[in-house]
């Protein structure tokens, strides 16, 4: 087994947050190569959709489960400012940082409290971390708690989860209660060039309420 593949086998047999956390702790240094020589378009995909309904100087953008940054430089790229970012795993937050277009990096946890106050971002995005294993659909109420009356959540969710882990109901209950309104769903797709055509996932959009 090649060590992509074996760090990759901890990251999906983590117990817990810390044996996550500890996952992609290992895995931070080689991360960026080991994806990009797959051919992963996430960053891509979701920064487009970014593009196509928030205007810039539109106020700060949380990248939730920032990992190592990838999809910071393209978003700085097309001119977005104020970003913030939070990862379980303070080696990505490092590699993050070398960036330099994140204002703002903290080491949170999706799905437990997270450290800002109510209607804060114009935005909150999210690439590649709705995934088996990863963060549970509760992670949705504080991420939409975070995001501003008129703000958008855009975000991937891997088809395969999609019902199993809680995501169709967490998003029928919010739009039920006035949290959300659903604005686009993408057709499925895979996040990587080749390889992987097997691996499909949606794009949400959701305007907060």
């Amino acid at each position: 087994m090649s060590e992509h593949s074996q760090i990759l086998q901890r990251v999906y047999d983590a117990q817990d947050n810390e044996e996550l956390a500890s996952a992609y702790g290992e895995w931070a240094r080689r991360y960026d190569r080991d994806l990009l020589e797959q051919g992963y378009v996430l960053p891509f995909f979701i920064t487009s959709f970014v593009a196509r309904y928030l205007p810039r100087g539109a106020g700060p953008i949380l990248d939730a489960g920032v990992g190592t940054g990838l999809t910071g430089p393209y978003l700085a790229a097309l001119g977005y400012t104020g970003l913030a970012g939070i990862d379980m795993s303070d080696e990505m937050l490092q590699m993050a940082r070398t960036r330099g277009c994140y204002d703002e990096l903290q080491n949170a946890v999706l799905g437990e409290k997270l450290p800002w106050s109510d209607d804060h971002f114009a935005a909150f995005i999210s690439a590649g971390v709705f995934t088996a294993g990863h963060a549970p659909s509760h992670s949705l109420d504080e991420l939409v708690r975070i995001t501003r009356p008129g703000g958008y959540a855009i975000f991937n969710i891997r088809q395969s989860i999609f019902e199993e882990n809680g995501f169709a109901s967490k998003l029928q209950e919010q739009e039920e209660v006035g949290l959300i309104k659903p604005v686009e769903i993408s057709p499925p797709f895979t996040g990587f060039a080749y390889d992987k055509d097997d691996i499909l996932g949606f794009v949400h959009v959701l305007q907060v309420l």
